[in-house]
């Protein structure tokens, strides 16, 4: 998966990821040991967390040219 950080949210790279695992908000929640509401607020951009090394995605930030 490649993410140009710069056209999205944290909390769009959060959904993007949640989705790419197949998981729904609740069973997301679960897996990193959060509460639904809690992704909800990350997905909102309203909470940042670290996730990516959970599921053990790169996400890799390139400078346009």
């Amino acid at each position: 998966m490649k993410i140009n950080i710069k056209d999205y949210t944290k909390g769009d790279i959060i959904k993007f990821i949640r989705q790419w695992t197949g998981l729904t908000q609740e069973e997301f929640a679960k897996k990193v040991g959060k509460a639904k509401r809690t992704i909800e607020q990350y997905e909102a951009g309203t909470v940042n967390y670290k996730i990516s090394e959970l599921f053990n995605i790169e996400i890799i930030f390139e400078k346009l040219k």
